[in-house]
């Protein structure tokens, strides 16, 4: 860990929980790693990776299955009315084997790809915000995935089987008071003597799907242990079964979208949980989240690619369908914008959400830096594309699909898609932490190089060894940042994407350029830089997602295909001027105004107190669907939960 004497004794605590927690092997070269050192690596992005035919034959045959099932079965708009999703599309979820599209065949799962599983998430998320964040929540953060990854074949056996028939699974990370910062987790585990079981006790809030669920993976803090001289915090990740005495709902909490997602605060109360329920090992819990979710949060890309490209369509229809002032309104300017806007970003969305798919189902690719770049991206592109939309829609973008219904327009749910898409900026790591994450990562190189100097427990030999060793390093490096470009071609391109790779490639050294600069002038300091680090970030992204387009586009034109081309030319003028504005903005901020700005208005302000709460228990209203073998809750004040055993028996 780099030492900082401007970080408080908190801070450090948090980071260095952070560092211990990250990946710190490289399996092996990263796209968008190597573009923040300055390389453009054409050949890990041209041809542009797609899904293999047989593949895409099984994917397609499943998402029109469940495409054909939720048109019957899934009824969105009464969903987010109702705040309920019904027991028989649950059941029927089950009974299809959604709830294990990733879980091999040999535990009872569908054992389909990583794209596949994208794909259909996808169609789900078409009909119904809420049903399709249940299903994604269980298999991208739920038991599964880190079970598939990190567990024993003991846990397989005994858990995979029931979660592949469709009992639901949780994730318990975040507490009450505590964030995006587990260094402060409340929620502890305390080993028996005999050393048998652990005892969990805390709160965990947000726990989407935990209502409901049949099994969670819940983080705790484990006794801390001593490393290099030092205390080191502990969190450690346990499989807990629902029917463990001492585990309640105190509450279901509401949301301005996904209204019918099962989200609540859980207690547990002295939860006495068998060793053998520890995933990994202890003290593996947070690299545990954070390798889980290398694909587990490619799930969000996917879904809000393919939801802008649902929309898309529409638009595209509805601009040739109303007229104002003499034309339709997609052929005035401004509507052209708009249209344009939509069909290329949709189109980037996928190309960045695609890439990462087939990326992580060859398994021979790092893409940590990719799969939290498509999170980040296609969530806040979706976001400002829905935004668009409504705006092209005007006042029936605005109004409910219900009401649009009853006075004979088309109902389509643009509002309800709005509120459904904010949260995506927000969970499974929200905007402003993946600028973080990807801002570490892409000092990686820089930083193992580096460290013995910026320690000062190295000794002096030591630090004498790695300043020669980083003057050999840059003084290679740096010049090939000015003048890397006299010697790259891109002969695999047409002439006008060539050009736009060329500026891509000029673009990428500058990025590395800007980014070794902050190191230099800044220091240590550069980590309370958040804003120039995202800036940073920002950039990074946008250069790979540009030269993604490019690859993708002269991929379908090398087999003939050209529809995409005016999208694919529209996003890469779009992307320079994104890009050159990011660019500005490392030179000229408000930065500085901004951090004296706040700092006066919260001192003219009391904190916030908030009121003292009891909870009691919230009691099932409605009882089991016993077809499923599953809990379909929905809860009030008072009483006990009962647990999935007592349910099963009735």
């Amino acid at each position: 860990m780099i030492e900082n004497e401007n970080r408080t004794k908190e801070e450090d605590k948090s980071i260095e929980l952070a560092e211990e927690s990250r990946e710190m092997d490289w399996k092996s070269k990263s796209f968008m790693a190597s573009m923040f050192m300055g390389e453009l690596d054409v050949n890990m992005c041209y041809p542009f990776p797609e899904q293999q035919s047989e593949d895409k034959a099984i994917g397609d045959e499943w998402c029109a299955k469940v495409d054909a099932w939720c048109t019957e079965n899934v009824d969105g708009e009464e969903i987010d009315a109702s705040g309920v999703i019904p027991a028989h599309v649950l059941r029927g979820m089950a009974e299809l084997g959604l709830f294990g599209i990733k879980i091999p065949t040999k535990y009872g799962g569908l054992g389909l790809s990583q794209t596949n599983y994208m794909r259909i998430l996808a169609t789900v998320a078409l009909h119904c915000g809420s049903t399709v964040a249940t299903l994604s929540a269980h298999q991208s953060i739920g038991v599964p995935q880190p079970l598939k990854l990190f567990g024993t074949e003991e846990q397989k056996n005994k858990f995979l089987p029931m979660l592949a028939k469709g009992a639901i699974s949780a994730f318990g990370l975040t507490e009450p008071t505590v964030g995006s910062d587990p260094a402060q987790m409340k929620t502890t585990a305390t080993p028996t003597e005999d050393g048998k079981h652990w005892i969990i006790n805390g709160d965990k809030l947000w726990c989407t799907n935990g209502v409901i669920a049949d099994l969670y993976v819940v983080m705790a803090a484990t006794p801390p242990i001593i490393k290099r001289g030092k205390e080191v915090s502990q969190i450690t990740a346990f499989i807990v079964e629902r029917d463990t005495p001492g585990i309640e709902v105190l509450h279901r909490c509401r949301f301005m979208g996904l209204r019918a997602i099962e989200n609540g605060l859980i207690r547990f109360t002295n939860v006495k949980v068998p060793a053998e329920n520890i995933i990994w090992g202890e003290g593996k819990g947070l690299r545990l989240a954070l390798t889980t979710l290398n694909d587990g949060r490619l799930g969000i890309p996917a879904i809000t690619a393919g939801a802008t490209g649902n929309l898309t369509e529409h638009m595209a229809s509805w601009g040739k369908t109303r007229h104002q002032w003499g034309k339709y309104i997609g052929e005035h300017e401004a509507g052209c914008e708009k249209l344009a806007l939509l069909g290329g970003g949709e189109y980037a969305m996928k190309a960045l959400s695609d890439f990462c798919a087939a990326t992580s189902d060859r398994g021979d690719t790092d893409i940590r830096m990719e799969a939290a770049a498509a999170k980040m991206y296609n969530t806040e592109l979706g976001w400002d594309l829905i935004d668009v939309a409504l705006q092209f829609k005007g006042g029936r973008g605005y109004e409910t699909a219900a009401s649009l219904k009853e006075r004979g327009e088309l109902p389509i749910p643009i509002e309800r898609a709005m509120r459904d898409a904010r949260i995506n900026r927000i969970v499974e790591g929200t905007t402003d932490v993946m600028h973080l994450f990807l801002a570490r990562e892409s000092l990686d190189k820089h930083l193992k190089m580096a460290m013995p100097l910026l320690t000062k427990r190295t000794s002096l030999g030591e630090k004498f060894k790695t300043l020669i060793k980083c003057g050999l390093f840059y003084s290679v490096w740096y010049p090939k940042l000015w003048l890397g470009g006299l010697f790259t071609s891109f002969s695999q391109f047409d002439d006008d994407l060539a050009e736009h790779m060329r500026w891509i490639e000029s673009r990428t050294r500058k990025l590395a350029r800007k980014l070794f600069h902050a190191m230099v002038l800044n220091g240590p300091k550069l980590e309370m830089k958040q804003l120039t680090l995202a800036r940073i970030v920002d950039l990074g992204t946008e250069l790979a997602v540009m030269a993604l387009v490019a690859s993708r586009a002269q991929t379908e034109r090398s087999r003939g295909e050209k529809t995409n081309d005016l999208r694919a030319e529209f996003w890469l003028q779009n992307g320079r001027l994104r890009v050159n504005n990011l660019f500005g903005q490392l030179r000229s901020n408000t930065d500085s105004a901004a951090r004296k700005l706040a700092v006066e208005m919260m001192e003219s302000v009391d904190t916030l107190e908030y009121p003292e709460v009891e909870f009691t228990a919230m009691e099932d209203e409605i009882g089991s669907d016993l077809t499923s073998g599953r809990q379909t809750h929905r809860l009030s004040q008072g009483g006990t939960l009962p647990s999935v055993g007592e349910q099963a028996s009735k």
